[in-house]
């Protein structure tokens, strides 16, 4: 091992790495906590208003997207076993899978979104101004819980991109990938929240 190597491994903390990823999912979670206490509040005071708004909703897009973030899971997951037993080429391979499955995702979504505003359903549109006060909430907390999931899909997007480029570059190997660890961490955090959007949205009729 050369002077170079030595430096290298004396200032990298990989557990320090787990913590500061772990502490970051906590008030993620915090974030997301609010907003479903929110929602339940909401939807306890207007039960008859949410369960008519959730019927302008996609259920079977909701599906298609839950069972592509369960996979994107599982793909990123072998991706950590895959560099542990030294198999780059495997690595690469299921991150650019959850790369895709990522996008797939998004597409769903951006054509959902489209749908809903091209019948005028969106904050602020004269159809929700018409609408009972539950269907204006319902709706709005809709975007704004499902527009900050997708944020994080493009950040976690961006995140496995990142680490995928330090994969080939051979400085995420099979003794040194706390980044690709922390970046599954960070793409099973979304995964989690949409298993919680999915059936509060979409399920309740």
């Amino acid at each position: 091992m050369n002077d170079h190597q030595v430096h290298i491994d004396e200032h990298r903390d990989d557990e320090g790495a787990k913590t500061g990823m772990w502490i970051f999912i906590f008030t993620e979670l915090l974030l997301f906590g609010g907003l479903f206490i929110v929602y339940s509040v909401y939807r306890y005071l207007n039960p008859l208003a949410f369960h008519l708004a959730a019927e302008e909703l996609n259920t079977t897009l909701g599906t298609i997207n839950t069972a592509i973030l369960l996979v994107s899971s599982m793909t990123i997951a072998m991706s950590i076993s895959a560099i542990q037993y030294k198999n780059k080429r495997l690595t690469l391979i299921l991150m650019t899978i959850t790369l895709l499955l990522a996008l797939a995702f998004m597409v769903n979504k951006y054509f959902e979104w489209s749908g809903k505003i091209s019948h005028g359903i969106y904050p602020g549109s004269m159809t929700l101004q018409e609408a009972s006060r539950g269907e204006l909430l319902f709706f709005g907390l809709y975007y704004a819980m499902t527009g900050l999931h997708a944020l994080h899909i493009v950040i976690g997007m961006a995140f496995i991109g990142y680490v995928m480029n330090l994969v080939v570059k051979n400085e995420v190997q099979h003794d040194n990938f706390a980044i690709l660890e922390n970046s599954g961490l960070y793409w099973h955090l979304v995964d989690l929240i949409w298993i919680f959007l999915f059936p509060l949205f979409y399920l309740i009729t």
